[in-house]
This record gives structure tokens, C-alpha cells and sequence, in this order.
């Protein structure tokens, strides 16, 4: 059956899925539009991945487009090129994801009549890693994302409360999802250095993360502790190769970096970790805290609003920011073997109730027909 529309994925790094949550969340989407009558083509940066053309999944294709692989225009460049490519093709729908791609968000409906959608993942001029020219820049691209498209999506209700509070606008909230978690035996665990019981971090290495607050923590925790448990980081660079070096060499002994990982290998992490924990200051909402959560792991984060919003009352926080709150929590569940399986057990039932990538492809495929013309 030919599907009736065709969408362009514009914004993120590309596909398949290697790292980062905004890549996730299209690759899972992606899939079930699929299944749901809609055909989906990738827009992908060629330094993030060699695919091109027709993937396994049916009526999901990717095309590789070029940019400036810095961290200043990478985005932006391939985001004007894919949005040119895109003016040219059948598009019926073309979708941005993230605060810079949006500002292009108008072209394709001033220029060919095309309906767009900007999916917002975080506030990204927060980030810590941009200075200011790229923080204002980002500020405009926050109100771009709330005026030029035909459709705001955001991915939590925290993100749907700011825009209603600074723009007046009323964002569809479609969360990110999980899928059902598969628990592997740490059968290649050992390739890494991990030995034994551990903590574990999920997530790019950039300063709004908080994983130098980690590595701080974990070197305050008392010799025994850190001979029983191992920090595993599970993560790399985002354009913040300086921000890495110095954690790696402010990292206590038994601090592992196993680089960016994912299929069984991640599987394996989550499943044997001990804790989870997640010291961020920034987050749209977090992939890698619900598929923890989806685990049965304990898991402790930052008090920041998409944070309370996903675990509710089945995870722990710590004030964000704070690295002795932060040390003294890790020591404390390390401690209390009961209190993480009762936080595990309820943050495994929230997860799975909660969060359905199958039901964010519903309602986004709702939102797509709703202003196809």
C-alpha cells in the first residue's frame, strides 16, 4: 500500500541510532510511522553515520546531506542543505527536531505551501557548552520554534508549561517512550574493565549532564565503597573533546569510560548496575532515565522538572548542582539494599505504564494528518 504522506526528518545527526536522544527518538518513531501508513525520510550528517538510501525498515529511507562537522555549523549547515533537498522532493510534512534546525521551519511554507512540525527537546541555549553569539542565536530559534511552524511539539509537560508562560503557545506534549527491555547477562562487560558491582551513567559527555559532578561525588565516597563499587561512564564527546580530557584525568581509580555504546553491550550495562544516576541541569526528557527506570534499576537525579516529571515518587534526587548531596545519596543507597529494590520495582512499573514510543507515534501521526493539505 503506498502511504499516504511523506515526511522529512530534519535536525538530527542522522541514522541509525549510534548516540544521543534526539537521534533515538527519531529512529523509533520513524519505524512505527512506517507501520501507520506514513513514509519517513532520515535527513543524516555523513560524519555520524555511512547509510544512505532505503533502510530494512519499509517506507523509512535515509539521505545523507553534507555539513561543516564543527561545533558551530554542523547543525545549521546541514540543516540549510537537507531543507533545500527537501523543497525539491514530494515532501507532504517536514519535521525539525531542536531549537536551531526550527529556525528554518518557515521555508518550506513560504516557499512550496508544505505544512511543518518542530519537535523541542530541551532549551538548548542553556547549554553550557555554547557561548554567547550561539546561546542568542538558540534564544531565536526558541521563538522561531513557537511561531514559524505549523505545530510545536514538545516532549514534556514542563517544556509545554514554559511555552505557554513565555510565547502563548500551546504546544502538543508527546513524550519519548521506551521500549520493552531486554536483561542480558554481562557477558562482554568484562572487555571494558568492569569487575564487579557498579554505578552507572548513561549519556553524551557535555557539561550540562553533569558527569564532572559524578566523577567529583564518586572521589568523595569512602575507600571501601569505591573498592566495592566502580563508576562506569557510558558516554563520549558532543563536540566537548576538552570537557572529556579533564574529566578522564580528574577520575578517581575505578572510574571506567567505556565510550559510546548501545544494543546488547548497553543492555548489559543496565541491567547489572547497582544504581543509576543522572546529576543533569538540563533535559528535555531523558531517554536514558526511563529505559534505567524500564530496567528495575534504582536510579538517582537531579531535582530539575522533566527529572520529577519522568520518576515521580520511584526515583531518588539530590539538589542539582550539589556534589556532596550528590556523593552522600550514592553512599546512602549503596547502603540500603532495600530502599533501591523498592525504588527499582517502581520505577519499572511508572516506566512501562507511562512511556510508549508505540503511543508517541499514535498521537504524532494524529498531529501529521491533522494539517496535511
Amino acid at each position: 500500500m503506498k502511504p499516504m504522506l511523506r515526511v522529512a526528518m530534519i535536525g538530527q545527526k542522522g541514522y541509525p541510532p549510534v548516540h544521543g536522544g534526539i537521534e533515538r527518538h527519531v529512529a523509533e518513531l520513524s519505524v512505527r510511522l512506517a507501520q501507520r501508513g506514513i513514509a519517513v525520510d532520515i535527513y543524516s550528517r555523513p560524519h555520524y553515520s555511512n547509510a544512505d538510501g532505503p533502510t530494512t525498515e519499509p517506507h523509512v529511507r535515509v539521505i545523507r546531506m553534507a555539513s561543516l562537522p564543527t561545533k558551530h555549523f554542523d547543525a545549521i549547515t546541514h540543516t540549510v542543505l537537507s531543507t533545500i533537498d527537501s523543497l525539491r522532493r514530494d515532501h507532504d510534512i517536514v519535521h525539525y527536531h531542536a531549537l536551531g534546525p526550527g529556525l528554518l521551519a518557515g521555508w518550506p511554507r513560504w516557499l512550496r505551501g508544505r505544512p511543518t512540525v518542530t519537535t523541542v527537546h530541551g532549551l538548548d541555549w542553556q547549554r553550557e557548552k555554547w557561548g554567547p553569539l550561539a546561546r542568542g542565536i538558540l534564544r531565536l530559534g526558541e521563538s522561531a520554534s513557537a511561531r514559524l511552524p505549523d505545530r510545536t511539539i514538545v516532549v514534556s509537560r514542563a517544556l509545554a508549561a514554559h511555552y505557554s508562560r513565555v510565547h502563548g503557545r500551546d504546544a502538543v506534549c508527546i513524550p519519548n517512550g521506551i521500549n520493552e527491555p531486554i536483561l542480558r547477562e554481562p557477558t562482554s562487560l568484562g572487555a571494558f574493565g568492569i569487575t564487579g558491582d557498579y554505578v552507572l551513567f548513561v549519556g553524551r559527555l557535555v557539561p550540562e549532564k553533569g558527569c564532572h559532578l559524578l566523577v567529583e561525588a564518586y572521589g568523595r565516597l569512602p575507600e571501601e565503597v569505591r573498592k566495592r563499587y566502580q563508576l562506569v561512564i557510558a558516554g563520549d564527546a558532543g563536540f566537548t573533546e576538552d570537557y572529556v580530557t579533564r574529566l578522564k584525568s580528574q577520575a578517581s581509580p575505578g572510574t571506567v569510560f567505556t565510550g559510546f555504546v548501545h544494543g546488547q553491550v548497553l543492555d548489559e550495562l543496565y541491567t547489572g548496575a547497582s544504581l543509576v544516576t543522572l546529576p543533569s541541569s538540563l533535559e528535555g526528557l531523558s531517554i536514558a532515565l526511563l529505559e534505567s527506570m524500564s530496567y528495575g534499576n534504582a536510579c538517582l537525579v537531579s531535582d530539575i522538572p522533566p527529572n520529577l516529571e519522568a520518576g515521580a515518587d520511584a526515583v531518588a534526587y539530590v539538589p542539582s548542582g550539589d556534589v556532596a548531596a550528590l556523593a552522600r545519596g550514592i553512599e546512602e543507597l549503596l547502603g540500603d539494599p532495600e530502599r533501591r529494590r523498592t525504588l527499582a520495582s517502581k520505577a519499572r512499573v511508572r516506566a512501562l505504564a507511562e512511556y510508549s514510543w508505540d503511543r508517541a507515534a499514535d498521537e504524532t501521526a494524529a498531529l501529521y494528518r491533522s494539517i496535511a493539505r
